[in-house]
């Protein structure tokens, strides 16, 4: 099978120029991070490991260098991850520039703050453990790397998003952006939300990958992998559960293009095994990467929205 190149270190010899049209997402991205480095005490990085957040750390890194990112990783773990995104995740955090943060979904579980749910995913469980990580750390920003192409709700949302003091969004209160300029002030308890590649597409962000020769988990990659399909998802077994009677577990090649908790999150049949292999694919794709491959996007029609009024990303 073709693995994509690993590297350790990014030099910039080895990467290709930016096409002007990535040059100016990366600048508008990089004083974004800048300006939430100058309005803000205490901002967190919300850090998945996938390919977005790991373009938005990247982006921190240029943004800050030589000295360390000043922003403490975040990561809400389910549980229920891939074990390729934790050993990924692992290895980031070992970096003594990265201070990371894993906030336990098990541990609001174990307290009775949450609950199980029947059908064993816990992405919709991330809100609350989100929400008073935020307000027990003391956050007053917490970056993320949502996207307007994702979802109609993310599409919705400014660059600097206002939460009120229990983490809710509210789309009337959402302030104007003009000419690029960030307001920052917030009320004593409420916090804000921070999305420097709003404007980026999937397209764009694999490019950034490839330009800036960027490592993400191997399993955005095809890859050969032990799935059954569910509803037209194709699903791995795990701690979260596995097929039911008439699933049948079958070996496919596939890769992700999103991840997140196990039980929620498909895979997509692929043979693509490169990065151009992959934006070739994904440009004839007429699904979001959340659309195609995210069952807790398709609970409702507002799924997504109703989530971030509790307090999700």
């Amino acid at each position: 099978m073709r693995t994509p190149p690993v590297t350790t270190a990014t030099t910039e010899k080895n990467q290709k120029k930016l096409s002007p049209h990535l040059a100016s997402l990366e600048a508008e991205a990089i004083e974004i991070l800048r300006e939430v480095a100058g309005q803000f005490d205490r901002p967190g990085l919300l850090f998945s490991s996938g390919k977005d957040s790991v373009v938005v750390l990247e982006l921190a890194k240029r943004a800050f260098a030589p000295a360390a990112v000043p922003f403490e990783l975040i990561h809400v773990d389910t549980g229920h991850n891939f074990p390729e995104v934790i050993e990924f995740r692992d290895r980031v955090a070992a970096d003594p520039r990265i201070s990371l943060h894993v906030a336990l979904v098990q541990d609001w579980i174990d307290s009775g703050a949450v609950q199980e749910r029947p059908d064993g995913t816990r992405n919709p469980l991330q809100t609350v453990p989100l929400v008073e990580t935020i307000q027990n750390r003391g956050y007053d920003a917490v970056i993320g790397g949502a996207r307007r192409d994702e979802e109609k709700a993310r599409a919705k949302e400014r660059v600097f998003s206002v939460r009120d003091s229990f983490g809710g969004w509210n789309p009337r209160r959402q302030r104007p952006e003009l000419w690029g300029l960030y307001n920052g002030r917030h009320q004593a308890g409420e916090n804000i939300r921070v999305f420097p590649i709003s404007n980026w597409t999937e397209a764009d962000i694999w490019e950034y990958i490839r330009d800036r020769d960027v490592e993400i988990p191997q399993i955005y990659y095809a890859h050969r992998r032990e799935v059954f399909n569910r509803n037209g998802m194709w699903l791995t077994a795990g701690d979260w559960g596995g097929p039911k009677e008439g699933e049948t577990v079958e070996t496919r090649t596939v890769r992700y293009r999103t991840v997140g908790d196990m039980s929620c999150t498909g895979a997509v049949l692929s043979e693509a095994a490169t990065v151009d292999e992959v934006i070739e694919e994904i440009r004839s794709s007429t699904t979001t990467e959340r659309g195609a491959t995210r069952a807790d996007d398709k609970l409702s029609e507002s799924s997504m929205e109703d989530r971030k009024k509790e307090g999700y990303f």
